[in-house]
């Protein structure tokens, strides 16, 4: 590909001025306080307003406290406030990390000289180098070269288009199937063009369809399996609602009148005290469902996947779909790329070994005709450009033979080329100049049976004698996880897709790209968490099994190392009973990636897949989680669901344990939420029986729910990642997110504080321990302090599994803090909630009770901690017959 002189910075900076730079306008983002109003549209929001409405209606004719309708509007009010900020501060997270995913460079031809800017740098009339796995940055047409394009995300045509080079541009109209037009969102899936931009920003095709469409967001497994869990809670929640307004009804109509028949009659007379009555239950009953609803869950789990989304981008680990996140920590296999994810993914060239098998270790000490001959093949044959000291596109191999000839030559004009394709194992260029000829480089298994003559020492043509020596060599070399590239040159043209028959051999290029020094204990750990790890690499079997040795993969007796003509002879059923000893998948294709992945998942396996070319697309879309490399294409990004920047596999690693961290902190809030569900609505139901008519009133209720709906949603979702999480094996697909254990926790809490509540109200001594006041005001202080500091207390039973209640508190700084607020806050509307929550200052006597039957929580959960520990310790020690 010849060079271009493109823009000057003058002419770039004028072009800029008179069309605008290559940006798109941001979409327009839902401001607070839209995200705020749109809480409105929640159906629980909506009948508590028109529970209001009556409420006030009923408060003029003197039925109703005022403080109950101020009590509802204030806890409406708090509740939608504090579900808004942290959406909108959700949705600002996502964008931000859009943002970083959207960054492209782009190579552009500026001055004369080929350099990267990113891509909303590009402006009209810009010169821009097109490769294999690139994304079209603008609309234009091609100048010169060769490329077929993916324009299915523009056109809906899955089908690659072929576009080739024109004089000049013809026409203003859109036409998809032009075959020198390009658009912005296309892909280049092969080729190589260079093509000029003649619209940019907005005015491009996909800058008129982005304006006009919106993104739509695909739920999770998880949020469908929670929004399940969800209803059989709200279907608890609306059972003690039908039963809390026939008992309270009932209460007013019948037990109030004493059972008097006479009395029982007055009261169904006086109709405005029927409905008012009626009313009160009703909203009673609203209430419950309120607090038995988790509408939390949602909220929760987009706190939680924001914080850890944070902390992930630290690490190296950006989050494209929130799916991704969720299901990297239930991964069973994983099929992991070599190149840069175990490797450094930085290549060196380490020898070069000539026909008679003599190694040179560096490119100067090569006989000099021989060293014309690899460096023209070396500069000629590639898809990277020397700019200046810069080495530009290409892949790491290609940069690394640049980087070892230290070429100075012109790149010579190239009349015809054949591209690398992993079927073909092989890349050539035909050139013309002064040295007309054709350059190929590829496996050496693929050319050395090609060559039947290679050079001397002095440039004379000779018989390839030494061919059995060279491979022994080769193969020693292999063994040592050295990467090996043949080169040739033929005298004939290109011809199709294939290489000249009779070539002459010139050399190979040993190259060594060493393994990552974490990669290993990252693959031990993946390893330890009960997920499969294979290796797919395109090297050699040599290679990839010296590689995959030292990496720690094959340390299994009976591991299994198949090549991709081993493995295309095996049938799918054949392929699914050897499928858990594989280690190492050899000269692998794409095709057998996305093989690979159908045959795990019809074995019901959580499947991850790694990717960086244009080819891997298709299996990083198939796979459970697709983990896409940083330094891919961007074809690859898009269809990946995590981006791993470094490339490096012990970032993958840590979004497994992310993964696994959020799930853990999801169950944490599901178990405290449902503690204090089932507590509070079976205290509603069996209050009134024990003649307590409200044990919580309606503001309470929701002061109480709008504790453990949001401000513990952030104190959980703030749990560290712990190594711990990776030594647990993965959870199956079907298993339920309630376990056995977090059934008990549920249970025995929650019917333990329902128990004390019931004390609290039955036996006279605790009502003695309070201050008489009008309406026992008190008394229901006492009990609403106690029930919210069990609350406090049972939140850290729930955080932890064992009995150390305070392991790892540290690590959660955010649990502290929130914790300490809500204390703060309840003992602050202990003395100023006055009628709104229905409290009053408590002296220091009044606040112990209450605070020590909270206290009691702790105790009655390290009893069950500890019994369920020794029934599975029994049950593990038991001798079976």
């Amino acid at each position: 590909m010849r060079s271009y002189q493109g823009l000057s910075q003058k002419e770039a900076e004028q072009s800029g001025k008179d069309h605008g730079k290559n940006q798109l306008t941001p979409k327009q983002r839902r401001t607070f306080w839209q995200t705020y109003w749109g809480q409105y549209d929640d159906p629980i929001i909506m009948v508590l307003l028109i529970a209001l409405g009556i409420n006030i209606v009923f408060t003029f004719f003197g039925k109703v406290d005022w403080h109950e309708c101020a009590g509802i509007l204030i806890s409406v009010l708090l509740s939608t406030f504090v579900s808004s900020l942290s959406e909108h501060n959700n949705e600002n997270t996502f964008q931000k990390l859009q943002d970083e995913a959207g960054r492209i460079d782009c190579k552009v031809y500026r001055d004369g000289t080929l350099s990267e800017l990113s891509i909303g740098e590009l402006v009209v009339g810009d010169v821009v180098l097109l490769q294999a796995g690139d994304m079209v940055p603008a609309d234009g047409w091609v100048l010169s070269g060769n490329v077929t394009v993916d324009q299915s995300s523009l056109s809906g045509e899955s089908k690659e288009v072929k576009k080739q080079g024109a004089e000049k541009m013809e026409g203003d109209a859109v036409d998809f199937w032009n075959p020198h037009t390009l658009y912005r969102g296309s892909v280049v899936c092969s080729g190589e063009c260079v093509m000029q931009l003649t619209t940019v920003g907005d005015a491009t095709v996909y800058g008129k369809l982005t304006a006009e469409t919106q993104t739509v967001v695909r739920e999770s497994p998880l949020s469908l399996k929670l929004g399940k869990l969800a209803k059989s809670i709200s279907r608890f929640g609306y059972f003690g609602a039908i039963l809390l307004v026939i008992i309270s009804f009932l209460e007013n109509a019948v037990l109030t009148q004493q059972w008097n028949p006479t009395l029982i009659a007055r009261y169904f007379a006086d109709t405005g005290q029927v409905f008012s009555d009626l009313v009160s239950s009703v909203i009673m009953g609203i209430i419950v469902i309120v607090v038995a609803v988790p509408e939390g869950l949602p909220l929760m789990i987009a706190i939680v996947c924001s914080l850890n989304m944070k902390k992930m981008l630290k690490s190296k680990v950006l989050v494209r779909k929130l799916i991704g996140i969720e299901t990297a920590g239930s991964l069973n296999i994983l099929f992991l790329d070599k190149t840069g994810t175990i490797t450094k993914g930085k290549p060196e060239v380490i020898q070069f070994l000539d026909g008679s098998a003599e190694e040179y270790a560096t490119f100067s000490s090569i006989p000099d005709f021989l060293q014309q001959m690899v460096e023209l093949s070396v500069t000629a044959n590639t898809s990277a450009y020397l700019s200046g000291r810069k080495i530009i596109g290409g892949n790491a191999t290609e940069k690394a033979l640049l980087a070892f000839v230290k070429s100075r030559r012109e790149q010579p004009p190239v009349i015809r080329q054949i591209p690398f394709k992993s079927e073909n194992k092989f890349s050539a260029a035909q050139i013309g100049g002064d040295q007309p000829c054709t350059l190929v480089k590829g496996a050496p298994e693929r050319l050395l049976k090609a060559c039947k003559q290679c050079y001397d020492k002095n440039g004379k043509v000779t018989s390839f004698t030494g061919k059995e020596r060279l491979e022994q060599t080769l193969a020693k070399l292999a063994s040592r996880s050295v990467r090996l590239l043949a080169l040739a040159v033929s005298d004939a043209p290109l011809r199709g897709e294939s290489i000249p028959a009779d070539m002459i051999f010139l050399g190979i290029m040993a190259i060594r790209d060493d393994v990552r020094p974490e990669a290993r204990r990252a693959l031990r750990e993946i390893g330890g968490a009960g997920i499969q790890t294979v290796m797919v690499t395109g090297d050699r079997k040599e290679t990839a099994v010296a590689v995959a040795k030292e990496a720690g993969l094959l340390e299994q007796e009976d591991a299994l190392v198949l090549t991709s003509q081993e493995l295309g002879k095996l049938s799918d059923e054949r392929l699914k009973e050897l499928l858990p000893k594989i280690r190492v998948i050899a000269r692998a294709l794409p095709t057998d990636k996305s093989r690979l992945v159908a045959v795990a998942q019809a074995l019901n396996l959580v499947v991850g897949m790694t990717g960086d070319g244009v080819n891997d697309a298709a299996a990083l879309k198939r796979a459970d989680v697709g983990f896409a490399m940083g330094s891919g294409s961007e074809v690859a990004k898009e269809a990946g669901d995590i981006v791993i920047l470094d490339d490096n596999v012990f970032s993958i690693r840590n979004a497994v344990l992310y993964g696994r961290t959020i799930f853990h902190s999801i169950k944490k809030f599901i178990r405290f939420q449902l503690t204090i569900n089932v507590a509070a609505v079976t205290v509603s139901i069996l209050g009134p029986i024990v003649g307590v008519e409200k044990p919580l009133d309606i503001s309470q209720m929701i002061w109480t729910n709008l504790m453990i709906d949001s401000l513990a949603a952030i104190a959980f979702g703030s749990e560290p990642a712990m190594g711990a999480y990776l030594r647990e094996k993965p959870k199956r697909r079907e298993d339920p997110i309630l376990d056995r254990e977090m059934w008990s926790s549920v249970i025995v809490n929650g019917l333990y504080i329902c128990s004390l509540s019931l004390l609290f109200f039955v036996l006279p001594s605790i009502r003695e321990w309070f201050r008489q006041g009008e309406g026992d005001i008190f008394f229901y202080t006492g009990y609403f302090t106690f029930f919210i500091f069990t609350c406090i207390f049972n939140a850290f039973n729930t955080r932890t599994d064992g009995i150390d209640l305070l392991e790892n508190l540290s690590l959660n700084k955010q649990f502290i803090t929130v914790m300490s607020g809500i204390a703060m806050a309840q003992i602050l509307m202990t003395y100023y909630g006055g009628n709104i929550l229905r409290t009053a200052g408590l002296s220091l006597k009044e606040w112990v009770l209450p605070l020590v039957l909270a206290l009691t929580i702790i105790p009655l959960d390290l009893i069950r901690k500890i019994l369920l520990q020794l029934k599975k310790t029994g049950n593990s020690t038991k001798i079976l017959p």
